[in-house]
């Protein structure tokens, strides 16, 4: 198996990735996905969130207000410390059984969006950046998701900068590109994951000969 982490700057395009690499054959554990699940009606997980940041997190239907949550935290470094304290060893633990139930000899992509800010480097064989200048990115959260420029640039200054991503790249996806552009490095990269795979499994069954 070898373990990828997969990251990039909200508005980077890191989804569009995620999803040509799926559709060669990687098995992917969406960071983002989980995160949703584990606050989800019902859940220890948001039960500890409304303890933390009250009720008026909570939408009409006893969901959590996305939108609203993150207007509050991403305006306020110490309230995102407190969340993420809530959040991230959910999505690690069921990140971690995900990762149980895959072929021996798969490709696990792990889409991370924090992995630079948490320091999570080291617990992947190969980290892939997909990368896009700022003014890309905001453009993106503007026009295609409807953020205002402020909410945009206020998210886009919680993450980590665009050099401190790059600094712990193994491989660089540019994804100031079109999409026909996109889909040939997308190939290329999973070309090299594949021959990744194959080594380490090799150097793995010849280790456990010796």
């Amino acid at each position: 198996m070898l373990k990828v982490g997969l990251t990039g700057g909200i508005g980077a395009g890191k989804s569009e990735v995620s999803r040509l690499l799926v559709e060669r054959g990687a098995v992917l554990i969406d960071a983002d996905r989980i995160a949703r699940e584990v606050v989800a009606p019902g859940t220890p997980g948001l039960a500890a969130v409304v303890e933390a940041f009250g009720e008026r997190v909570l939408a009409a239907d006893g969901s959590l207000d996305r939108p609203g949550l993150g207007a509050i935290v991403f305006a306020d470094p110490e309230k995102l410390a407190v969340l993420n304290s809530i959040v991230h060893p959910l999505v690690g633990a069921r990140s971690r059984e995900l990762e149980s139930a895959a072929a021996d000899d798969a490709v696990v992509v792990h889409d991370v969006p924090l992995l630079a800010e948490n320091g999570l480097a080291p617990l992947y064989d190969v980290v892939v950046v997909v990368d896009a200048g700022p003014e890309t990115q905001l453009d993106r959260l503007v026009r295609l998701r409807g953020m205002t420029e402020e909410d945009a640039r206020a998210r886009m200054a919680a993450q980590a900068t665009r050099e401190k991503r790059l600094e712990i790249a193994d491989v660089v996806i540019d994804n100031d590109v079109p999409l026909d552009a996109l889909r040939r490095r997308v190939a290329e990269v999973w070309a090299d994951l594949v021959r990744r795979e194959h080594a380490f499994c090799a150097g793995s069954a010849e280790a456990a000969r010796e």
